[in-house]
């Protein structure tokens, strides 16, 4: 695990989100890597809904930290699951509300056990206190429930490849960088069972295209093409893809 420093303070952060080009919080179209996200976004989100119906396919209550704009909630309502969501970003949830997806602020109105599946897509490296974000939800999830957390890999072939401009480390953005190896320890630390890890293979292109441009100032996309295809086939093997998807429960109780 790799760990940001210095980091922001509270009152710093903030600012780090209010750039246009953060598309996370604006649905913004305006570049062709911009409409080239919200394309993959566009089938992620299908994907992202068999994902978590294939490893709770009763349905229920689901909690999606960081939910940005809305768009993973409102895939999952449509599906027939209960939404809840936290996003602390103002913007990002007035953009939400447009879609009729109310978003909270924090976690602290939901009661204990509440989720039978709890979602965080590319949040956990964002979050200053990672010890009390943990021990949250374990405290929101069901004792059979099901969390899924996707975050970058910084032991992928593109990440070793970019090495200070893989556009994944996103300083001082994200303060904590994780592998295989931290989720299972920081998890397994507070009462969680690692149960399968997942790739997002699409992640090596975008995230390398976005790297191309950090070195170079250009978007090059045949060099991130290239570059993408080849972490993904070096993790074919390795297992360290550019991102990966973990999924967790509760350990049973002895």
């Amino acid at each position: 695990m790799l760990v940001t420093a210095p980091q922001p303070s509270a009152e710093e952060l903030p600012q780090y989100y209010q750039s246009e080009d953060y598309i996370s919080h604006t649905d913004s179209k305006k570049s062709i890597i911009d409409r080239l996200y919200q394309v993959v976004k566009a089938i992620m989100l299908k994907r992202k809904i068999r994902l978590l119906e294939t490893f709770y396919p009763q349905k229920g209550n689901i909690l999606d930290i960081g939910a940005g704009t809305g768009d993973f909630l409102k895939a999952a309502q449509k599906s027939g699951w209960k939404i809840h969501g936290v996003e602390p970003n103002e913007k990002a949830r007035k953009v939400a509300e447009n879609k009729n997806i109310s978003l909270n602020k924090d976690s602290e109105k939901f009661h204990e056990g509440q989720f039978e599946v709890i979602t965080l897509w590319h949040v956990l490296e964002h979050i200053p206190d990672l010890k009390n974000q943990i021990a949250e939800l374990e405290r929101l999830l069901k004792k059979d429930g099901v969390l899924i957390i996707a975050v970058p890999n910084f032991k992928s072939h593109d990440a070793k490849y970019y090495k200070e401009f893989w556009a994944a480390y996103d300083v001082p953005r994200h303060l904590w960088h994780f592998s295989k190896n931290a989720i299972e320890i920081l998890f397994g630390a507070a009462g969680f069972e690692l149960i399968k890890t997942l790739p997002l293979k699409f992640d090596s292109y975008y995230v390398s295209l976005l790297s191309e441009k950090n070195k170079s100032g250009k978007s090059n996309f045949l060099k991130a093409f290239q570059i993408g295809w080849m972490s993904n086939l070096k993790a074919y093997s390795s297992g360290e893809y550019s991102s990966l998807i973990y999924i967790l429960k509760k350990k049973a109780s002895k």
